[in-house]
């Protein structure tokens, strides 16, 4: 075996110092940071530099995949994985860059997922499939 850590290795690794957030949420994250990546128009996905998901972005991922495999029950998911909070999901997003297992840009930051975006009420609400509202705010399209 070689000497890299896996990633599970990486998320029981922080879960050590804190157990926030459950084992599973990391992967959930990960997952859905993939998924809307690989959503993204062919045009803008084959640009590394428009590729890169804003913290809005990856959270209306994370609500249109929990949406997909969880259904009514993301709500009651997330809680009891201690995903509350758009911030929460940036919390995890930024342990896995510290911990050297997602890149992030300078301009990245927390605040990126923190405002107006309330993740309870979008895993909540009752509505087709489809992209999640914004609070109003348009989502930056690079």
């Amino acid at each position: 075996m070689s000497g890299e850590t896996t990633f599970w290795d990486t998320v029981d690794a922080l879960r050590e110092s804190h157990r926030r957030y459950a084992r599973e949420a990391y992967g959930f994250v990960v997952g859905a940071l993939g998924e809307t990546v690989r959503a993204l128009p062919a045009e803008r996905a084959a640009d590394p530099a428009r590729r890169h998901l804003s913290g809005r972005e990856l959270l209306a991922g994370v609500v249109l995949l929990a949406r997909r495999e969880f259904g009514a029950m993301a709500p009651m998911v997330f809680r009891e994985w201690g995903v509350r909070a758009g911030e929460d999901v940036g919390e995890i997003v930024f342990e896995l860059v510290r911990a050297g297992q997602l890149s992030a840009r300078p301009e990245d930051t927390m605040e990126d997922f923190r405002g107006d975006f309330d993740l309870a009420a979008e895993l909540g609400r009752d509505a087709e499939p489809g992209p999640p509202s914004t609070g109003g705010r348009a989502t930056p399209a690079a």
